[in-house]
């Protein structure tokens, strides 16, 4: 047995995650553990008929304050830092006992103002005190004491105390996601209370310090060229439906730039209702159609972009069948497909090429929350972008009236060019884009892309729509655009210079519709 093993002979649990609780105490029971314990953390062993010693009781002292005061006594900190050897002597003379392990997890502080019903003062009750005190102290002292905080290490504790004790890597470990875990929760009170530092009743937008917390999933093998670093972390309580949190079902090491362009695929495709295929090569789409079902929508979407489709990332709304799970492996070369679920009888398709790789999401969700943007020495935070435009929000300014089928088409293209790097331009037709002009200085370059990757698809132009995400600074995009053959532009509006391009575009046949807003993408 290494030397470094520390058996658990007390342990003091305190949790308002109470998931994984009993059968956690039944074993350390079994295993000659004395609990020690506080109010309805020991009230849920008691009801279950598992021996436990009330904390009150070992400090001679009760809980007082509607049980703001519990743990702060130095019966509890010193069981916790004294250090074996060293405070031998002082320990027994002020009959403090070692408490070997601390088993706690936080007051729901951000659970609770999550709620539309959260007042000021319960959100300061949820504040949680006494457990980052005690958490700290078990973590500092971890050359002695094992401390864990999530319902999740609860399987790898036990296993260790079956088979003597913790080690002092693992309890380094253990003290490491502590610190972790106390840094995010401060982090988390810190930029809920400096939100509200004016007005409690009128918090600012933006808190005046930012505490965001990641933990590393994965460490990859470089980042996006080979010689940088690079590794994927995890927003805290993220959520399903994203590709950060998504189950690899499948195929060869994830790559910085697979994660960064998988991302880029599945927010496009989550974007729709209807079956949607997004294909994506270096961060921008280079085909995306809609249809009654997957197997159109990749065919469609595949014929948009065939040469930029080759080695490209694949993502689906919708469960990934296995008729066009073989389709896509008989038609191109991939490197990642990802859906929100994965349908059985597609496994053994996806099989017969193993180092593709493949995702399973989740259920997807919508939803705003923050985006994060590096700088030297800073960081731009911003809302996430969205959009519910709908027709009823489109506003005419040509003589020419979309048609309906039109203006569905203008509706899906404005839909693509918010995922499309700006300058972006996107030609659409019958809910299928036709030609993708991204990434270029100039709006009317971007333009001029996207009808040269429709003709390299043998996909025509005439008649279709086309969508800029910001507005035509000069008539001459709408020349452009006219001269392709493209019957309905939807753009933001907003140039000093629109009457010009409206006057452009009524000039040339062509209706035109404003959104009121753009989507800049960089």
């Amino acid at each position: 047995m290494p030397d470094d093993l520390q058996p658990v002979r007390r342990a003091l649990l305190s949790v308002s995650d109470k998931s994984g609780l009993l059968p956690l105490a039944r074993e350390l029971v079994s295993l000659g553990v004395e609990l020690l314990s506080t109010g309805g953390t020991a009230r849920a062993l008691r009801e279950a008929g598992i021996a436990v010693r009330d904390v009150s009781e070992l400090t001679g002292f009760p809980e007082i304050m509607d049980g703001r005061v519990k743990t702060l006594h130095p019966a509890i900190h010193g069981g916790l830092l004294g250090r074996a050897g060293t405070d031998d002597a002082v320990m027994a003379e002020h009959g403090i006992a070692a408490i070997d392990l601390l088993v706690v997890n936080l007051y729901p502080f951000a659970a609770t103002v999550a709620r539309a019903d959260c007042i000021y003062d319960d959100a300061i009750e949820n504040i949680d005190i006494g457990g980052p005190a005690m958490l700290r102290a078990a973590a500092k002292n971890h050359a002695r004491v094992a401390v864990v905080v999530e319902p999740g290490q609860y399987a790898g504790l036990l296993e260790a105390l079956r088979g003597g004790g913790t080690s002092l890597a693992q309890r380094r470990e253990y003290a490491a996601r502590t610190y972790a875990h106390t840094s995010a929760y401060d982090g988390q009170v810190s930029e809920w209370l400096s939100a509200r530092a004016t007005d409690p009743r009128a918090p600012e937008a933006w808190p005046r310090s930012l505490h965001p917390s990641f933990d590393r999933a994965s460490v990859l093998r470089y980042g996006e060229n080979p010689h940088q670093r690079g590794a994927l972390y995890v927003e805290r309580d993220a959520p399903a439906g994203i590709v950060a949190t998504a189950r690899v079902i499948q195929g060869k090491e994830l790559s910085f730039n697979n994660l960064a362009d998988a991302d880029a695929a599945l927010e496009c495709a989550k974007a729709f209702d209807r079956p949607a295929c997004v294909i994506v090569k270096h961060a921008n789409p280079c085909g995306v159609a809609l249809a009654d079902d997957l197997r159109a929508a990749y065919d469609r979407a595949y014929a948009v972009d065939p040469t930029s489709a080759f080695g490209g990332i694949i993502a689906f709304n919708r469960e990934l069948d296995a008729d066009t799970a073989a389709e896509i492996l008989r038609r191109q070369f991939v490197e990642l497909v990802l859906a929100p679920s994965i349908a059985e009888a597609a496994l053994p398709v996806l099989s017969k090429k193993p180092n593709v790789r493949v995702l399973a999401t989740g259920e997807l969700q919508r939803g705003a929350g923050r985006e994060y943007k590096r700088i030297a020495g800073g960081l731009l935070v911003q809302d996430a972008d969205s959009d519910a435009l709908a027709e009823a929000d489109l506003v005419v300014v040509t003589r020419k009236v979309p048609t309906a089928a039109q203006l569905q088409d203008l509706l899906f293209a404005w839909k693509v060019a918010m995922f499309v790097k700006s300058n972006a331009i996107v030609y659409a037709r019958d809910l299928q884009t036709v030609g993708i002009g991204a990434g270029q200085m100039s709006r009317v370059v971007s333009a001029r892309i996207a009808g040269l990757k429709a003709a390299e698809a043998g996909l025509a132009v005439p008649g279709a729509v086309m969508a800029s995400d910001a507005f035509f600074p000069f008539r001459d995009g709408i020349d452009a655009a006219a001269e392709a053959g493209i019957a309905a532009v939807i753009q933001p509006g907003g140039s000093m210079r629109d009457a010009e391009v409206i006057a452009a575009a009524d000039e040339h046949g062509l209706a035109m519709v404003f959104t009121g807003r753009r989507h800049f993408r960089h």
